[in-house]
C-alpha cells in the first residue's frame, strides 16, 4: 500500500501546472506569447461528432504541455511573424520610427522641391533646426517632422508639434536627401503659410516702406533681397509673377527666415501690387545700371524722345510690344528693322542719398536679366516718383540687384526715420507751445 501511495504522488506532481510562464522577448522585438487558455480548456471538453457522439477526453489527441509546446509555438511564431511599428515618445509626444526601406521622406522631399507641388497641394519643405523654429514661432502649422535623433527634436519646441506626425529615420537618409552641405538631422513639411495669418515679431519696428520685387529670377538674389528688406524693417514685400518661387530652397537659405519676420506676399500682377500699397504711396524705381554718363545723356536726349528699350538697363524690351516706339534691331538678320512704338514714362531721376522717401513710399527692384517692367515705370510717374541709381566708378558696370536693393533700402530706412523724427519734435513743441 505504501508504494502504490507513493507513486500516486509522484503522478499527482507530473500533472501540476505552473500558474504563468512569462516568455522573454527575441532579438527582433517579436513578442513571444503563450498559447490562450482558451485553447487549454477547449483541448479538456469533449468533441461532438456529426452523429451525436461524444468522443472522451482520453480518446482525444494528447495537448503538449510545458517545454515542447513552448519550442513549437516558437516555430510556428518564426515562420509567421507579427507585424509590430515601433513607437515611442519624449516628452508625452509619441513618435514612429521608420522601418527600413519606408518612402515617405523620399517621397515628400522629391515632391516638395516642385513649385507646381508646392502651390497645388498648398505644402513648402523647411530644413534645419533655426529655420523651423522660426516658422512655429510665427504660426506655421507643420504636417510632418523627420528627424535623426531625439535630442535633435529636443531642439524645438515640442508644444507647437502636437498636431504633427513625428518620425525617426536614419541620418543617412536625411543627408542623401538634403540640399545643405552638413545637415543638421531634421527635415519639417509645412502648410503654405498665409501671410496675412502669420505673427511676425519685431513689427514696432518697421517703416512705411515696401519693397516690389520685379522679374527676379535668380533664387540667391532674391533670397539676399528679402534678408534685406527684413533687416531694413519693411512694411511687406511684394513679388510679381515673373519672380522665382518664394518658398525655392535656394531662395530660404538665402533669406536666413526672412520668410515668418515680415509678410511677403508671391505671384501678383500689377492691379494686385497697387491694392496692396499704402495710401497715399510714392513708387521709386532702382535703377543700379545708371551712373553719372548715362544719366547726363538721358536728360540730354529726354525720356520723351525715341529710345531703344534695355539701353540703359533700366527698363525690359519685352512689356506690353504693342505700346513700344523704339527702333527694334535684330542681329540675325541683314534686313532693315521694324519700329514699333514705345512710349517711355517721364520719371526723373535721382541720386540715392538724396532726399526721396518723404512719406509712404515703395521701392521696385528689376532683374538683372530683363531689367523693370514698363508697368512698373509707368507705377513710378503716376505717384510721382523717381530713377534712384547709385554712381559707381568708371570701368564698373553696375551692381546687381540684391546689392542695389540693400543700399536703397537702408537709405529709405534712415530718411523715413529721419523724417519720423522730426515730426515727432515739431509736434511735441506744438504741445508745450499750446
Amino acid at each position: 500500500m505504501c508504494i502504490i501511495e507513493e507513486s500516486k504522488r509522484y503522478v499527482r506532481g507530473l500533472r501540476r501546472k505552473p500558474v504563468n510562464v512569462l516568455f522573454p522577448e527575441n532579438e527582433t522585438g517579436k513578442i513571444v506569447r503563450p498559447p490562450p487558455e482558451s485553447h487549454q480548456l477547449a483541448a479538456r471538453k469533449p468533441v461532438k461528432k456529426r452523429s451525436g457522439t461524444e468522443i472522451p477526453p482520453a480518446a482525444q489527441p494528447a495537448v503538449e504541455s510545458g517545454p515542447a509546446k513552448t519550442m513549437n509555438h516558437v516555430q510556428s511564431t518564426a515562420k509567421h511573424p507579427e507585424v509590430v511599428v515601433p513607437r515611442e515618445q519624449v516628452d508625452e509626444l509619441r513618435f514612429e520610427k521608420a522601418s527600413p526601406g519606408d518612402k515617405r521622406l523620399a517621397r515628400l522631399v522629391s515632391v516638395a522641391r516642385s513649385r507646381t507641388f508646392r502651390e497645388h497641394q498648398g505644402k513648402i519643405l523647411l530644413e534645419g533646426r533655426r529655420l523651423i523654429c522660426d516658422a512655429l514661432d510665427a504660426g506655421a502649422k507643420p504636417q510632418m517632422v523627420f528627424f535623426s535623433m531625439v535630442d535633435r527634436l529636443r531642439e524645438l519646441p515640442l508644444d507647437k508639434l502636437r498636431r504633427a506626425s513625428l518620425v525617426k529615420v536614419k541620418f543617412e537618409d536625411i543627408k542623401l536627401w538634403s540640399d545643405l552641405v552638413t545637415p543638421q538631422g531634421v527635415i519639417a513639411i509645412f502648410s503654405r503659410p498665409d501671410p496675412s495669418r502669420l505673427t511676425f515679431a519685431n513689427t514696432n519696428n518697421t517703416v512705411p516702406l515696401s519693397l516690389i520685387c520685379d522679374n527676379i529670377r535668380d533664387p540667391g538674389n532674391l533670397g539676399t533681397i528679402l534678408r534685406c528688406a527684413a533687416a531694413a524693417g519693411c512694411h511687406n514685400v511684394l513679388l510679381t509673377k515673373g519672380c522665382v518661387d518664394a518658398w525655392e530652397p535656394k531662395v530660404l537659405r538665402a533669406a536666413m527666415g526672412a520668410h515668418f519676420r515680415l509678410p511677403i506676399y508671391p505671384s501678383l500682377g500689377w492691379d494686385d501690387i497697387e491694392k496692396n500699397l499704402s495710401k497715399p504711396v510714392t513708387v521709386h524705381v532702382a535703377d543700379s545700371g545708371c551712373g553719372h554718363d548715362g544719366v547726363r545723356e538721358m536728360e540730354e536726349i529726354g525720356t520723351h524722345n525715341l529710345l531703344k528699350a534695355g539701353a540703359y538697363g533700366w527698363i525690359s524690351s519685352r512689356s506690353n510690344p504693342k505700346k513700344m516706339r523704339y527702333e527694334e534691331y535684330d542681329s540675325d538678320s541683314d534686313s532693315e528693322s521694324e519700329r514699333e512704338e514705345f512710349s517711355i514714362p517721364r520719371v526723373s531721376t535721382k541720386l540715392y542719398h538724396e532726399s526721396w522717401a518723404e512719406r509712404a513710399t515703395a521701392l521696385v527692384v528689376g532683374g538683372e536679366t530683363h531689367g523693370l517692367s514698363l508697368e512698373a515705370v509707368q507705377l513710378a510717374e503716376k505717384t510721382d516718383g523717381y530713377r534712384l541709381f547709385i554712381p559707381v566708378v568708371p570701368g564698373v558696370d553696375s551692381l546687381n540687384s540684391a546689392m542695389a536693393a540693400s543700399i536703397l533700402l537702408f537709405e529709405g530706412r534712415k530718411q523715413l526715420l529721419q523724417l519720423l523724427q522730426t515730426s515727432g519734435k515739431k509736434s511735441k513743441t506744438k504741445r508745450q507751445a499750446s
